[in-house]
């Protein structure tokens, strides 16, 4: 079981996208960071979109009913059996570490009394004795260590939430719906009533359907309309991911550009500007600046060829063939170059050997009197006339 962390989203770590198998992960929006919004990435790190996405107030509160519907003063006692069972760890393995970790002591003790009653005089039986006294030692170190790992795995419930979670038994869905029920308390009961949550949408995206697994291999089916967090009536949150990843260095306006150019509009359906992109960044805390910043490590490609001497397209060339490497912060945004491959081999032979012979040789170590295996016109890339 993963550890139970702050906020307001109480499903996170029990949904699956029912669409590709993924977890999804909760997201924090609005003025004061508390909205929760539940999403799959799906393929959007390689390239691809988002798979789904909703808001997760209205998602939680339908679970949360179905929970109340099972969950009983009986119901109660049993969540709390599972969490001293919880609270207990691996009673079994514990206990059998516990009594190796005795055996072991006892061992050691009469290694160390046999190596001490051996005369010294006796360096071979000395050195054995003494091996077998530093063996047993180490396994002693060895299980030690594996009850403190076991102990750090362990989470002891407090006296308060037992006390908590037994005054649920008569009024539980008053208790569950009132404001002094903390999140971190209904989230450790949902995760021990319920064993994951699948859910997908509908091929329009306006309805979610949800499969709850219990605890015990039950499982209730339900269906509810797709909620829509208010997120998506300000900025998307695929675009503001976009925002986020390029707002480093690049400029409000390229932003937008890429924007535009993936098909992202704004929560009212506008076209991206660079006074909209300033505006979705100050509204959700992102750093950037309205024109690019000078980044020392990276240029982009015509920069790379300026620096070169050389043409764009002998860039585009040395790209095509696999020895300079390109780089995009996102899909569609401009391909960037890092200085230090410029200046690394085999790339600065190359670029030598066009600039001194006008022959762009793309593979191999051709002598400068054979012809070579690829070049461009000369015309294209003379020495001192490369843009």
């Amino acid at each position: 079981m993963t550890a139970i962390r702050a906020g307001q989203g109480l499903l996170v770590g029990l949904l699956r996208c029912g669409h590709c198998g993924r977890k999804l992960h909760v997201r924090y929006w609005g003025g004061r960071g508390t909205n929760a919004r539940y999403l799959c990435k799906g393929d959007y790190d390689d390239g691809g979109q988002y798979c789904i996405g909703f808001g997760g107030g209205l998602v939680d509160r339908r679970v949360g009913q179905e929970l109340l519907k099972v969950i009983s003063p009986l119901g109660v006692e049993a969540s709390l059996r599972a969490l001293e069972e919880l609270s207990a760890g691996d009673t079994a393995e514990r206990a059998s570490l516990s009594s190796k970790l005795e055996q072991l002591e006892y061992e050691a003790k009469k290694a160390f009394e046999q190596y001490d009653a051996v005369d010294a005089r006796n360096r071979l039986a000395a050195s054995e004795l003494e091996r077998r006294w530093n063996e047993k030692l180490e396994e002693m170190e060895a299980v030690k260590q594996r009850l403190s790992n076991l102990d750090g795995k362990r989470y002891s419930m407090s006296l308060e939430e037992e006390n908590k979670i037994r005054a649920m038994g008569d009024h539980f869905a008053e208790v569950w719906e009132s404001d002094h029920c903390p999140p971190t308390l209904k989230k450790m009961i949902f995760r021990t009533a319920i064993e994951e949550i699948i859910v997908r949408t509908d091929q329009d995206k306006k309805t979610l359907e949800l499969v709850i697994h219990w605890k015990g291999r039950a499982h209730t089916q339900l269906a509810m309309e797709r909620p829509r967090s208010a997120t998506e009536t300000a900025t998307p949150v695929e675009a503001l991911e976009i925002i986020r990843r390029m707002a480093v260095r690049h400029g409000d306006d390229q932003i937008a550009s890429v924007l535009n150019r993936l098909g992202h509009s704004t929560g009212k359906g506008k076209r991206w500007n660079a006074t909209r992109v300033a505006t979705a960044r100050r509204n959700h805390s992102i750093d950037g600046q309205r024109r690019a910043l000078p980044d020392p490590e990276r240029v982009s490609l015509s920069e790379a060829a300026r620096i070169c001497g050389v043409s764009h397209s002998t860039i585009e060339r040395l790209v095509e063939a696999g020895l300079l490497k390109r780089e995009q912060v996102t899909p569609r945004a401009p391909w960037e170059i890092r200085r230090s491959d410029l200046d690394a081999e085999p790339i600065r032979r190359v670029i030598d050997r066009l600039l001194r012979t006008g022959k762009l040789i793309l593979q191999g170590d051709c002598a400068e009197n054979q012809p070579a295996l690829f070049t461009e016109n000369r015309g294209d890339d003379n020495a001192g006339h490369h843009e």
